[in-house]
Order: C-alpha cells, then sequence, then structure tokens
C-alpha cells in the first residue's frame, strides 16, 4: 500500500486506469446490446473495445478528479463506521472499505456519464435526468462492485508491488555493495554492537585454542 504522496498518486493512478476501462467495455457492451444477444457477453467484438478506449481519456480523468475531491475520502469514512478494528479481519476491513468507496463513486459517475451521454449528447430532456441516473446506477452498481472487488484492486495492487519492489531494490543494491566493500579496520571500520560481538567472539575463539 502507498506509504507517502508520490506512491498515492501512482497508486490512484493504476486504480483509475483499470476501474475505467473496465467499466467503459461494460458500458459499451451492454449500449450495443450483447448482453442482450443469445450468448451474452461473449458476442462481444472489438468495436466494444474500441469504443471504450475513445470514452477513456475523458471517463478516467473525471474518475480520478472525483475519487480524490471527495469519493475515497467519503467511502472510507463510511466504512470507519462499521469496521471494528479489534475484530475484523484484515480482509474483512479492506473490503469493507472498498464496497463503501463503491457505494460512493458508483452513483457519483452514474451522474456524470448521464449527464453526458444522455441529456447533452443524446439530447434527452433534463426532467428526466433524475430517473435515467436510477437507472444508470442499477445497471453500474453490481458490476462496478463485484469489478473492484475482483479485478481491479488485485491488478492495481500487483502492478504498484511490481513497480516499487523494482525501485526499492535498486536504491537498495548500492548500499549493500558499499557495507560489502567497508573495511573492518583502520579509518572507517565497522563500529557499533555488531563490531563488539564480533571481536568478543573472535578473542573467545583465540583463547580457546590457546587453552588445548
Amino acid at each position: 500500500m502507498p506509504k507517502n504522496r508520490t506512491q498515492g498518486i501512482v497508486y490512484g493512478l493504476l486504480m483509475t486506469l483499470f476501474m475505467t476501462i473496465g467499466m467503459e467495455i461494460y458500458n459499451n457492451a451492454v449500449k450495443a446490446g450483447v448482453n442482450l444477444m443469445p450468448g451474452g457477453f461473449s458476442n462481444m467484438d472489438y468495436s466494444v473495445i474500441a469504443g471504450a478506449l475513445a470514452e477513456l481519456p475523458l471517463m478516467a480523468a473525471i474518475v480520478f478528479i472525483i475519487s480524490n475531491l471527495y469519493g475515497n475520502k467519503v467511502g472510507r469514512s463510511i466504512a470507519e463506521r462499521l469496521i471494528d478494528p479489534e475484530r475484523d479481519s484484515d480482509f474483512l476491513r479492506q473490503t469493507i472499505i472498498i464496497a463503501c468507496t463503491t457505494l460512493v463513486m458508483c452513483p457519483s459517475m452514474s451522474l456524470v456519464a448521464s449527464v453526458l451521454f444522455n441529456v447533452i449528447l443524446a439530447g434527452r430532456p433534463l426532467a428526466e435526468l433524475p430517473v435515467i441516473w436510477l437507472g444508470t446506477v442499477f445497471k453500474n452498481f453490481g458490476m462496478a462492485l463485484m469489478w473492484n472487488l475482483f479485478a481491479a484492486t488485485p491488478l492495481t495492487r500487483a502492478c504498484f508491488g511490481a513497480i516499487f519492489t523494482r525501485e526499492r531494490n535498486r536504491v537498495a543494491a548500492p548500499a549493500l555493495s558499499s557495507e560489502q566493500e567497508r573495511p573492518t579496520t583502520g579509518e572507517g571500520a565497522l563500529t557499533g554492537p555488531f563490531a563488539t560481538s564480533a571481536w568478543c567472539a573472535l578473542r573467545q575463539f583465540s583463547q580457546n585454542r590457546q587453552n588445548r
């Protein structure tokens, strides 16, 4: 998990990317009527992916802004009211946080999509926005929750771990090499508890050999 601001931004960008692309593919497939065909979503073709990728930059930017403005904070605030730190496992705590974040982000993004795609682009009356938004939430919430739990979050953590594990190894390698080359006597000699313990062990070994 992120430990500083830079890592937090990277984690947020990865989560935004994986969450947005999954929901865009889903919504484009539904818009194309793929789910109504015999065989359902197995009828998807590359035109669905192309449509999702075309909308990805705009929708990902909106997701990133909303999640940082209030989505993550409000979701975590709700989760903290439900979590018992003394009894709940780490897995259960993370699941509750994901569910509560989805509870905030899904209605928010459904409202954005309803205004953008249904009212502005499709020309539906603004008076119908409440029912359009409600229907969009019904359509998206289950998918958003499952995608977040079983795809977006695991993929984000895997990529985040891979990126920063390599970075830690790259930084640690010169330090390890420098430690191995440090002299043990004279100027720059090892000091501290480790050096004291090593000296005592060496002295005891020498005395044992003399007593034989």
